[in-house]
């Protein structure tokens, strides 16, 4: 599998709902009691792919061509499996233009909605506090997935790597290693190096006010607080591609020092949203052999959501518009071949 753009397999899409056996587990204030996710992989030469229509998503967004419930591919006998993690208030099928590449190149790609944080249904506020969540989700993918019907014979257990976006990004410092310690993060925010990372999203305008106070006056989150700084390591992920990874800060150097499996990070040079010196370029200073790659110019967040219609760019102009000269579709080839070539790299 080579990182070029073209395509060695057709692309198969599928849905999964995938219900952990905790009966604690931690849903952050969810409706839904089940991960759904979405997945990509390498489908049979015979498959006819379609373009994605998801109803009030895919006028907006470009979700790809993929062959709905097709048969997997017969050779090779195994893929590799990445998950993937996306952004704040995003959805698995937001991650949709590289889920369809990975796939396209041999790879199963399976992308979870992050219970509480995802647009297909209401925000929570514990859903966007509780970051560290994050990374236990992508865990009971991975069980769900070895144990999947039609992909657990699949799947080469040896080859299994992560992808994310944003604060799918921070998830893959997590998955890898990292310890998410909240007060390093509220330092750093009360500090004269304080950047955009300290203010709330755009999809949740009041969330650093309400992690204040819920911190102080909720019990559910102060219980879910008490772990934020759990070791939330999956030592079946061997490798992790950050793609504008977010909340640097709430990092320290030594826990960054200690992660030992291949990290790749991207990021956009014109990021305000995450601003790639305290999230980016502080990650790749403090993770062993990681490597960086910075896409120069108006390269900007949003760039790495799925590319948009018309009537996308006129309803979510600040997702949509990007930045003088930047071609979306260029950005994400580049990114998706650079993945490719990452996980090929490290599992030669």
């Amino acid at each position: 599998m080579e990182g070029s753009a073209s395509s060695d397999f057709k692309v198969g899409g599928t849905f999964r709902r995938f219900t952990p056996p905790d009966k604690a587990y931690n849903w952050r204030g969810a409706k839904t009691h089940a991960l759904t996710v979405t997945v990509w992989y390498p489908a049979a030469a015979s498959a006819v792919e379609h373009p994605v229509e998801i109803p009030g998503l895919s006028q907006l967004f470009v979700l790809g061509n993929a062959a709905q419930d097709a048969s997997l591919a017969s050779a090779p006998a195994k893929f590799p499996l990445i998950v993937l993690s996306h952004g704040t208030g995003g959805s698995a099928m937001i991650m949709a233009w590289l889920g369809t590449a990975l796939a396209a190149k041999g790879y199963i790609a399976a992308a979870v909605n992050h219970p509480g944080n995802n647009g297909t249904e209401a925000y929570t506020t514990l859903g966007f506090s509780t970051w560290w969540e994050r990374a236990r989700d992508l865990t009971v993918v991975i069980d769900s997935m070895l144990a999947d019907p039609m992909f657990a014979g699949h799947i080469d257990p040896s080859r299994i790597g992560a992808a994310g976006f944003s604060l799918g990004g921070y998830t893959m410092i997590e998955i890898a290693g990292g310890i998410t310690e909240p007060e390093a993060f509220t330092e750093f925010c009360a500090s004269p190096r304080a950047d955009g990372i300290c203010k709330s999203p755009p999809e949740f305008p009041t969330l650093l006010e309400d992690f204040e106070k819920l911190s102080k006056t909720d019990a559910e989150f102060q219980a879910a607080l008490r772990h934020a700084s759990d070791s939330y390591r999956d030592p079946r992920v061997r490798a992790v591609f950050a793609i504008a990874p977010a909340l640097g800060p709430a990092f320290r150097p030594a826990s960054l020092a200690r992660i030992a499996i291949p990290v790749k990070i991207v990021a956009g040079q014109a990021d305000t949203n995450v601003p790639i010196a305290s999230s980016a370029k502080y990650f790749a200073a403090n993770i062993p052999g990681a490597k960086l790659t910075i896409f120069p110019g108006n390269v900007a967040h949003y760039v790495f959501l799925d590319s948009c219609t018309e009537a996308g760019r006129k309803a979510r102009p600040v997702l949509c518009t990007d930045g003088e000269g930047v071609d979306r579709d260029a950005i994400h080839a580049n990114t998706a071949a650079l993945a490719v070539e990452f996980f090929r790299a490290t599992w030669k």
